[in-house]
């Protein structure tokens, strides 16, 4: 059973505790959310590029351009670095940072989504950097991975799909090493009076409808732009980042707080 919340007053409360049962402002059962999640994805695997050029005007690419730099990933030869980048099926945050690092360092793709896998295990392969990517597939509160593995966590654009948000940064913690850097780089709260309705208006007018034409299909798009406003602004997560165990934790907004990149440290 669901319930439809009514408009975009749906977004108003942000609260972490609605999100494991908030399938964007429509309230679903305990455990169904995930489900409807993948199937968004599987929908929009082959265009997910496309959806983040229409989520963000294309800024998506300089945003995450930035996260790769504030990583500052090391550029030494057998530094032995690993990079586990979480909800990045398709090799996107991957794929930048071991170019950024001279193709020194070893980068492994996690996501639940066996669709978005296989366009990056494709654009890997197509880039030569195979045995630099590697791909598996796994949930981001239960992650197949030992702890204290990776000397970096990331993840763009993809915790807000996550159901329970708190195990999975509390996952991210510990298959951190010590001394290891938590980064996430999300869609948030604009902070900049008429910048925030011209947004709105934007996202719940014109998303949707774009999705529609290039695609045949507006709804997941419509979850997406709702999934945004659901999501907790930038200090309520940065809370809870700290709550996982995270230390020196803060966050940077970009353009007025369309998107903040979070950061903490294990220590």
């Amino acid at each position: 059973m669901t319930q439809q919340a009514q408009g975009q007053s749906g977004a108003a409360g942000r609260s972490p505790e609605d999100m494991p049962t908030s399938f964007g402002f429509t309230r679903v059962a305990e455990g169904q959310k995930q489900a409807l999640v993948d199937d968004v994805f599987h929908k929009v695997a082959q265009r997910y590029d496309l959806m983040n050029d229409m989520m963000s005007g294309g800024f998506h690419r300089v945003w995450k351009d930035a996260m790769v730099s504030f990583l500052a990933p090391p550029k030494r030869p057998n530094s032995g670095w690993r990079l586990l980048d979480v909800a990045g099926g398709t090799g996107d945050i991957a794929t930048r940072v071991v170019r950024r690092s001279g193709d020194t360092v070893k980068a492994t793709v996690c996501d639940i989504n066996e669709s978005m896998l296989q366009v990056g295990r494709d654009r890997a392969e197509k880039a030569q950097l195979s045995d630099l990517i590697t791909f598996s597939q796994g949930n981001a509160e239960e992650l197949p991975f030992p702890d204290k593995s990776f000397d970096a966590y990331t993840i763009a654009f993809g915790i807000r799909n996550v159901p329970d948000i708190p195990k999975a940064l509390r996952e991210a913690h510990r298959v951190l090493k010590r001394g290891g850097r938590f980064l996430c780089l999300e869609f948030s709260e604009v902070d900049i009076p008429v910048l925030d309705k011209v947004y709105d208006a934007f996202s719940f007018n014109a998303i949707p409808a774009m999705g529609r034409w290039v695609t045949g299909d507006g709804d997941p798009y419509q979850y997406l732009v709702e999934s945004i406003r659901k999501f907790p602004n930038q200090e309520r997560f940065a809370d809870m980042i700290r709550e996982a165990g995270f230390e020196k934790v803060g966050y940077r907004n970009y353009s007025g707080g369309i998107a903040a990149l979070h950061y903490g440290w294990k220590l």
